[in-house]
């Protein structure tokens, strides 16, 4: 049998999906970085609503929530664990711990890939789980149940954790509530996976905003939080030695002139630091920010259409050529190149046939 040599620039790409629209699991590509190319490996694994997927450092591993409200009989959803195979693209299932709580919609792992963190959207709770060295999920080390409303009765009746993510330094981790409007911070053990609030606690954004993911600036001194309910991104400036939050600025993701419901699911900051991303469910389009290296502060450059409905979840191939978006209504993963001067995008034409796709993840090694 050949054996596949990988170039430089080449990846693979995992896609996760909900089982609606005939959606079976996750899915595996080949990404050419040179090329441009995507190429199908088939449906890695069956599984039930992997909605979000993240990946170890080392291309190792796989963990996917399991977005449900019950999971062997008792009401709440899981997290699941799969060893990659760099040749196939194919997933092993390894095991699945509950999240600690109902809609579990994101997971990530801490800079030492020693604690998965998961955050349950139904129930409004985010949870630490300790991660074995054969990437097996092992102990629950931290939960925190949020409680309280937001200004909006319909959709922020309660808490709805929808992040969580550690600091550049592993010392902090922040947690979005859409529920809340606020974005929580705790301090971080990476020796035992426990979570301290920090002082203070948390900070917030403009009300009914619904918070839902963050991301750092390259240069660790701001952070970014886009507004799902009302489509803007949030940045604050970051004190890393004290784990604080300070709001500088909030913008609209949506042109003044558009005036229907839109909503905001993911923001990327790009490899060189240098342009913020953020897509718009409705619009359906990926808006392009310049990020100020020394103010943090946004500017917009332009909003550009997906090609398709939904855009849920984006991701940059690590070379910073390529974005590729997930348009969870249509089916579809579209591909478009950037121009790492500008940050503008242009449509490449190069789209992949997924079942209500979800979360795009590209695998380094």
């Amino acid at each position: 049998m050949a054996v596949h040599t990988r170039s430089k620039n080449e990846f693979l790409v995992y896609v996760g999906s909900y089982n609606k629209a005939k959606g079976k699991g996750i899915h595996a590509f080949r990404f050419d970085a040179a090329a441009g190319r995507l190429a199908s490996l088939g449906l890695a694994t069956e599984a039930i609503n992997p909605t979000y997927v993240t990946v170890s450092c080392d291309g190792r591993f796989l963990y996917a929530t399991k977005e449900v409200t019950r999971h062997e009989g008792r009401k709440g959803g899981a997290v699941k664990a799969f060893a990659i195979n760099r040749r196939t693209g194919k997933l092993r299932f390894l095991n699945e711990v509950a999240s600690g709580g109902t809609i579990p919609c994101y997971v990530a792992l801490d800079k030492m890939g020693r604690y998965a963190m998961v955050a349950n959207y139904g129930s409004g709770s985010v949870q630490v789980i300790a991660v074995r060295k054969d990437g097996r999920l092992g102990k629950v080390t931290a939960i925190d149940q949020y409680a309280g409303s937001g200004v909006n009765p319909a959709r922020q009746e309660g808490p709805h954790a929808h992040s969580i993510n550690v600091s550049p330094d592993n010392r902090y981790a922040i947690a979005a509530d859409l529920g809340l409007d606020k974005v929580f911070v705790y301090r971080f053990d990476e020796k035992t996976g426990t979570l301290v609030p920090n002082n203070p606690a948390y900070a917030t954004v403009n009300a009914g905003s619904g918070p839902r993911h963050i991301k750092f600036a390259k240069n660790g001194r701001f952070v970014y939080v886009i507004g799902e309910m009302k489509s803007n991104i949030t940045t604050f400036a970051y004190d890393a030695a004290r784990g604080t939050l300070r709001k500088l600025q909030t913008i609209s993701t949506l042109p003044k002139s558009y005036r229907k419901q839109s909503d905001c699911a993911e923001v990327v900051v790009s490899p060189n630091g240098k342009f913020v991303y953020g897509s718009n469910r409705g619009h359906d389009s990926i808006s392009v920010f310049a990020a100020d290296p020394k103010k943090g502060t946004l500017t917009p450059i332009e909003q550009v259409p997906t090609g398709g409905h939904w855009p849920r979840h984006f991701a940059i191939d690590p070379t910073g050529r390529y974005l590729l978006v997930a348009n969870q209504e249509s089916n579809a993963v579209a591909m478009f190149a950037i121009d790492r001067k500008t940050g503008r995008l242009t449509a490449t034409g190069e789209t992949a046939i997924v079942n209500s796709p979800a979360c795009v993840r590209f695998v380094t090694f």
